[in-house]
Order: C-alpha cells, then sequence, then structure tokens
C-alpha cells in the first residue's frame, strides 16, 4: 500500500478541484487493483501571498506554482493538481504532466449586480478583473467600461462585487462550477469575444518523470481530446513566451467526427492586445498535429506585431 501525498494550493478552489480528482483517482486505483491511499498536502505559492498588485506587476512565471513544483522536485508530495492556465511552458527538470483530465467550461464568465449580459451593462460600467487579457478583450468590445484590478479567491471576489461598487466582476466559469456555484454567473462570455486564457477549465497533474507507479495510474487519467487541445494551446504559449501575466489566449476545439489516419482535426484561434484594447490581434487555422498548430497561429500573430506588444506589457 502506497501513501500518495498530493499537493496543491490552499484556496477553497484549488482544495476542491484536489478532492474532486483524488476521488477519481481512487475509483481508478480500486478499478485496476492498485494498492494506495492519498493524503492532500497544502502549499503557500508566491501568487497566494501577495494580492495587493496585479499579476502583470508581480511579474515572473509560475506565480502559482513554483512553490509546488519545488516540493515535487524534494520528493515532499508525489503529485501536485494544478490550475492548466497556471503552468509556465517550461516545466523544471525532472517533472512532467502526467495527466490532463477532462476539462471543464473553458470560457469566462460575468458575475454582474442584476445585468442579464454584457451588452446590459451601462455605460461607463465598473468591471473588475485581474487579468490583462480579459481586460484587453472587454475593452476592445466595449471601449467605454472602466476596469479596475481584483484579485483573490472566489469567494473574496464576489464579495468585492458586494462592497466595492463594481457593476460586474469576471471569473473563469470552470472555477465557479467546481465550486458549485454556477447559479452566480450571469452570462458566459464566448470565446469570439473574450478567448479564455491558454489551458482554461482543464487542470495538470504533475510528477516527477522517474516515479513509474504515480505515471503509471495517471496514465490511466488522461482525457486525449483536451490533451491535444491543451497541447495545441501551449503551444502557442510556448512560441510566444507568454504567460498568465501578459494579455494573450488561446482556445483549441478538437472534432472527433473527423479522425482519420492524421488523428482528430483541432481548430485553433490565439489573440494577442493591448492593455488597453486598442488593438487586437487574432487568428484561426486547423490542422491534426497540436504542437504545428500552436505555433502556426503564434507566428502569424508576430508576423502582425505580437511580439511588440508583448515585449511592451513586460517592460
Amino acid at each position: 500500500m502506497r501513501t500518495i501525498i498530493v499537493g496543491t494550493r490552499q484556496s477553497a478552489l484549488a482544495l476542491t478541484q484536489t478532492g474532486q480528482v483524488v476521488e477519481l483517482l481512487k475509483q481508478l486505483a480500486a478499478e485496476h487493483g492498485i494498492a494506495c491511499e492519498f493524503e492532500i498536502k497544502k502549499i503557500v505559492t508566491k501568487g497566494d501571498r501577495i494580492l495587493d498588485v496585479t499579476l502583470s506587476k508581480v511579474g515572473g512565471k509560475g506565480l502559482f506554482v513554483k512553490e509546488i513544483e519545488q516540493a515535487l522536485t524534494d520528493g515532499d508530495i508525489d503529485m501536485a493538481v494544478h490550475s492548466m492556465k497556471d503552468m509556465p511552458f517550461e516545466l523544471p527538470e525532472g517533472l512532467v504532466v502526467g495527466a490532463i483530465p477532462k476539462r471543464e467550461d473553458a470560457r469566462d464568465a460575468l458575475i454582474t449586480r442584476g445585468f442579464s449580459s454584457l451588452d446590459e451593462l451601462p455605460q461607463g460600467a465598473l468591471v473588475g478583473t485581474s487579468s490583462l487579457r480579459r481586460a484587453s478583450q472587454l475593452q476592445h468590445y466595449r471601449p467605454d467600461l472602466r476596469i479596475e484590478s481584483v484579485r483573490g479567491n472566489i469567494d473574496s471576489r464576489l464579495r468585492k462585487l458586494e462592497e466595492e461598487n463594481f457593476d460586474a466582476i469576471m471569473l473563469a466559469a470552470a472555477g465557479l462550477h467546481r465550486v458549485g456555484w454556477q447559479d452566480r454567473i450571469s452570462a458566459y462570455l464566448p470565446p469570439e469575444i473574450c478567448l479564455p486564457a491558454v489551458g482554461q477549465g482543464a487542470l495538470c497533474i504533475e510528477c516527477r518523470g522517474g516515479d513509474a507507479f504515480i505515471l503509471d495510474l495517471l496514465g490511466k487519467f488522461q482525457h486525449e481530446p483536451t490533451a491535444l487541445a491543451v497541447r495545441a494551446e501551449r503551444a502557442f504559449l510556448g512560441r510566444l513566451n507568454g504567460g498568465c501575466q501578459v494579455p494573450l489566449g488561446a482556445y483549441a476545439s478538437v472534432s472527433e467526427e473527423s479522425s482519420g489516419s492524421e488523428g482528430p482535426l483541432l481548430t485553433l484561434t490565439g489573440m494577442v492586445g493591448t492593455p488597453d484594447g486598442v488593438t487586437m490581434l487574432k487568428e484561426s487555422a486547423s490542422g491534426h498535429d497540436p504542437e504545428a498548430l500552436g505555433k502556426l497561429i503564434a507566428d502569424k500573430l508576430i508576423a502582425q506585431g505580437a511580439e511588440t506588444i508583448l515585449a511592451e506589457v513586460r517592460e
């Protein structure tokens, strides 16, 4: 009987989604006669400690994963459950993505004070988000809106909606679904208006590359259509050297009907915009190779000046 220690952030959402993963892994282990039990270990990350400034100003990559990855490397935990959108493109040496389970709803959600859609928000409405990606696309669609940063976990952001005179806030739909608060959602924003973050709605189960026991268990947990879509999005991210603190988004869909000798057909849309939303670069394409597709979309945006936009944001 092996005890598997699972690392996670200590927010309510992180603990909820980690608990859900552990329950599914317990079922898988039982089905395949794998003798193991699980313990959850809470770890505080830099992104959790610094809540008084926007993510773009904190800077650096891996704000919500670095300390957890260090615990993996040190052998203090055996696997980690991350939100995929928090994962940098490059992983530390010796660590691998052991599994990508089935994706939740990837869209962004609008939570308002009595309005039923983005279009219904009044002129000059105040919208809270900590994401430059969301702010850029929101300003592009509705230049009249006022955007202010709002950080914190889901419940603290919802509390700020009531207490700090926001007309609306934006959150990932997946997180609200996972904690059972989908009834708070006023509207879902389609990717045509607001492309999600790379990997949004998906989870990443990370482990050590040499741990055959864990890799065998996690291999049974992989959801291949989700993994293909995320690979395309992350190839786009890697080509642009992006992260969760820049105005960059991508979303890939997988057509099961078109599966043939080349595999499923993926359609990927990527965007890079200026923080004020004035410039919005967006491209779409389809293909069977997720890495090639992600690089293709990135190169199309680079040809239009995407790298210049991102460099200015980083500075």
